[in-house]
């Protein structure tokens, strides 16, 4: 079981789309039951709080629901559980570099480094933006799952 943590800020709108994108990637190859993906917020701002709509109504248009999602907060046994930590901006892993127990930090990466075909390293807060922010937002995070899941595949295949 691959265990795999998505991280921005507040987890209501680039983190919940993450999760809900890349669990859409790995159920459509028949990888479901070999990952556990879940999101996390670095401030505990939402806690319990739906995705932003904007990002809701965004994914669904593309056939992905995050309906089900709730934001949460980091805990210091994520650190521990999961076997890769990934943040959605150079802010986000800083704050989770700085939390985590140095041990540890070698599972702590960029979500974009994932990505192909783009120049931009971090996924970009679309919360104060238009919808074309969410519908960019949702361009980055589908290619970076692709190559998330590729890498556990060519992993595998080695």
């Amino acid at each position: 079981m691959n265990k795999i943590l998505l991280v921005c800020l507040g987890n209501i709108c680039r983190s919940p789309t993450a999760e809900a994108v890349f669990r859409k990637v790995v159920e459509d190859a028949g990888q479901g039951d070999k990952f556990e993906i879940d999101s996390a917020g670095t401030g505990g701002f939402h806690v319990g709080e739906s995705p932003d709509s904007r990002s809701q109504a965004a994914a669904l248009a593309r056939g992905v629901d995050m309906s089900a999602i709730r934001a949460r907060c980091v805990s210091d046994s994520d650190f521990e559980h999961y076997d890769l930590i990934l943040a959605m901006d150079q802010n986000n892993l800083r704050d989770l570099k700085r939390r985590c127990p140095e041990s540890q930090h070698y599972k702590i990466k960029l979500f974009l480094e994932y990505a192909t075909g783009y120049v931009e390293r971090e996924v970009p807060d679309p919360y104060y933006g238009g919808k074309e922010g969410f519908s960019h937002v949702l361009d980055l995070v589908e290619n970076a799952s692709h190559g998330l899941l590729a890498s556990f595949t060519n992993e595998s295949s080695n």
